[in-house]
């Protein structure tokens, strides 16, 4: 492991869940750069494959997110260790490449919905129930839910994404009050990433289709945010640590949104 840019995370030990591509894996390679150990937990194989062979120091449990199993697998991984765990990030996600209620036919939308909730929602609860003995243990600790900018301005996203991190929102509302004083809980919700693994949901047969593979990507993102930036799973990575850091002791309940100023943008259409 390289040493610490600056040591924000120096000490800490971190549970990246989600960690086999995109801002999840981007996030493990902040965390190790900024002095943390990291565990992790990934549900491909191959992604964990390669998360092994590149960081050797770090333990890699193959899982779904989705299932208590997987969770108190990689949380006990963690413990046993680090001796704790002072740090839980999800960046579990999946996508439903903006199909609006009128595009669902209603013989999928049951599928549908477990698709997107279970990964997006339901792992998150999943995480955050098995680390939460340790992490209260430990005390100052704190938990990062990926939201994303499709929960707080529309047309980011189709129904089921916009509903599901909206949920996130929700989730970190109630923990960070549910949670207080041992636990804080904070959100990051990116707009627009590059090269993203984001894939689709398999009912509406979008399982195999990238995010990141959208032609003229790049251009499109840097357009549409008064930044004019297309953002990188780097950029997003450190928004993760400062608020996994002691630099952001006092806040809990809110979100940091790496999104170029979207929401500058929001607000100029509506005025």
């Amino acid at each position: 492991m390289s040493e610490p840019a600056s040591g924000w995370l120096a000490g800490r030990r971190a549970l990246v869940v989600g960690a086999g591509s995109g801002i999840g894996r981007a996030v493990v390679d902040a965390f190790l750069a900024e002095g943390a150990r990291v565990a992790v937990l990934e549900r491909d194989p191959d992604k964990c494959a390669a998360l092994a062979d590149a960081l050797p120091e770090v333990p890699v449990t193959v899982g779904d997110a989705t299932s208590r199993a997987a969770n108190e697998e990689a949380v006990a991984t963690a413990v046993a260790t680090f001796g704790g765990l002072d740090v839980l990030v999800s960046c579990v996600g999946i996508f439903d490449y903006y199909r609006s209620i009128t595009d669902l036919d209603a013989d999928v939308l049951d599928t549908a919905f477990d698709e997107i909730f279970h990964p997006n929602v339901k792992s998150m609860l999943h995480s955050v129930k098995a680390a939460l003995p340790a992490l209260q243990e430990a005390g100052r600790a704190s938990i990062l839910l990926t939201e994303s900018t499709s929960a707080y301005y529309p047309g980011r996203g189709g129904v089921l994404y916009l509903a599901s991190k909206f949920a996130v929102r929700g989730l970190v509302t109630a923990l960070a009050h549910d949670l207080a004083p041992e636990v804080r809980v904070n959100g990051v919700a990116p707009g627009g990433t590059l090269n993203t693994d984001l894939r689709g949901l398999p009912s509406l047969g979008l399982a195999d289709r990238r995010l990141g593979s959208t032609p003229n990507r790049a251009e499109e993102m840097a357009a549409r945010v008064p930044l004019r930036v297309a953002l990188s799973a780097e950029d997003m990575a450190w928004s993760y640590v400062f608020l996994a850091s002691e630099r952001s002791r006092g806040i809990t309940g809110t979100t940091v949104h790496p999104d170029g100023g979207a929401g500058v943008s929001a607000a100029k259409k509506r005025s």
